[in-house]
């Protein structure tokens, strides 16, 4: 009778399992969107329930580079993406956060020509603080004490191949912010960036000054890039982005970080290395130099995000330059997503060749959280020290669709398995059991 009731408890113990329904009664909280970030730690035990043999997402995608790979999404500048084809879903998800109160309704700034920059409205409502033009006011300025987060703009470009290849020689890992439509252009340079495990962001699709984006644009901006990079990279989903010329405000963060869960990187300190090929030079190597010297051998409090770009060839010669210096100076010289990221470079998966939790465009966030998000310094900067002030935490989260074609409109169901729950007959075969023993 003992064995008999030992055999029969398994069965018993399934029959009473039943999901568990999260309550959250907390206000204005997206309905699908619950959690800031699922990654766990490496040697959290939820990665023997989740693992996977091959780090991608199961699904089988388009081959990078090819014309079933490209076929889904809109051209490059100057034209940017046509807001009446972007995916439903993506636009029930922002039209939800506004309806939330989420997305802050301030005026766009003008756009003015090339090379300009943007004119902001004068109205009272919109105050200064809104918004944030290539400064440090926003979050993820800077890096943690004695810190170096490395990162490049604009790729993949001109300048990409010889900046892997030093990567390569010195074995560093980067990360890139990614222009979308760039990778349509060269997706070799994009693959071997990633396979080599630099880290991908998001720099949006077409480059424009984004306060100057209506919210349909903004979307398209960042969510056609984050999607090229989900079915590029088996199915990982981007948790930073940079805004092109550090142009951002209120609005356009909040619809980052609302809709696709993407959380706001700028920098403490600019090259300008984007204008030495400019006619005339907007800056000079030996200017650079000078500036990295400066730099890098002054205090390690605040650590350094300093903007640079893989644009051309010189550009990089600037950084090859300065790498020697970051090392010789004690700097501990990482790359920027694993650093503000707490090592997880994505939002469901750890890097480009850990696991991967199955999540599209817009459930990636939904995940389990993390107790360990990444924390924010007194300046408001992403900050990779355990000891953070927690409660100014930013949320990160996003995610992404469909293998190899147009975004779909339904959320792909994630791999991860429900948490379950026992219930009142967990209790009752319990009792069957003592009384069976007995």
């Amino acid at each position: 009778m003992r064995t008999f009731a030992l055999l029969t408890l398994p069965l018993l113990s399934l029959a009473s399992v039943h999901r568990r329904h999260e309550h959250n009664h907390a206000h204005n909280i997206a309905k699908r969107l619950p959690s800031p970030q699922w990654y766990h730690e490496p040697d959290h035990p939820v990665h023997e329930l989740f693992r996977r043999g091959a780090p991608t997402d199961g699904v089988t995608y388009a081959a990078v580079g090819s014309a079933e790979w490209a076929a889904p999404y809109p051209p490059g500048p100057p034209a940017s993406p046509d807001v009446k084809l972007l995916p439903a879903a993506w636009v029930a998800a922002l039209n939800d956060a506004i309806a939330r109160k989420a997305i802050p309704d301030i005026p766009l700034a003008t756009n003015v020509s090339d090379g300009g920059s943007p004119v902001y409205p004068s109205a009272p409502k919109f105050a200064q603080q809104l918004i944030n033009v290539g400064s440090t006011a926003t979050s993820g300025a800077n890096a943690a004490d004695g810190h170096v987060g490395l990162s490049f703009d604009d790729g993949p470009e001109a300048g990409t191949a010889s900046l892997l290849e030093f990567l390569d020689q010195q074995k560093q890992q980067v990360t890139h912010f990614m222009i979308g439509s760039n990778i349509i252009y060269q997706p070799n340079d994009f693959l071997n960036a990633f396979n080599r495990g630099d880290d991908i962001a998001v720099h949006t699709w077409t480059h424009p000054h984004m306060t100057t984006q209506s919210n349909l644009q903004v979307l398209g901006e960042l969510g056609w890039t984050i999607q090229i990079i989900h079915n590029s990279t088996g199915g990982r989903v981007p948790k930073f982005w940079r805004p092109p010329y550090g142009d951002s405000d209120v609005r356009t963060r909040a619809i980052a970080k609302e809709v696709f869960g993407l959380t706001t990187i700028i920098w403490n300190q600019d090259t300008s290395d984007w204008s030495l090929d400019e006619s005339p030079p907007g800056t000079t190597a030996d200017k650079i130099k000078a500036s990295m010297q400066q730099w890098l051998t002054g205090p390690k409090s605040p650590g350094l995000i300093i903007l640079e770009h893989e644009i051309t060839n010189d550009s990089v010669a600037s950084f090859v330059a300065a790498y020697p210096v970051m090392k010789s100076n004690g700097w501990n010289v990482v790359s920027l997503a694993q650093l503000v990221g707490n090592n997880a470079s994505y939002q469901n998966s750890a890097s480009n060749s850990g696991p991967v939790i199955a999540a599209d465009a817009l459930d990636a966030k939904s995940i389990v959280a993390s107790s360990s998000a990444p924390a924010l310094s007194p300046s408001g900067a992403a900050n990779s020290g355990s000891n953070a002030n927690s409660n100014n935490t930013q949320k990160v989260g996003a995610a992404q669709t469909s293998a190899g074609s147009a975004p779909s409109s339904s959320p792909k169901p994630s791999s991860a398995s429900p948490r379950w729950a026992t219930g009142p007959s967990a209790i009752f075969s319990t009792v069957v059991l003592l009384m069976l023993w007995k």
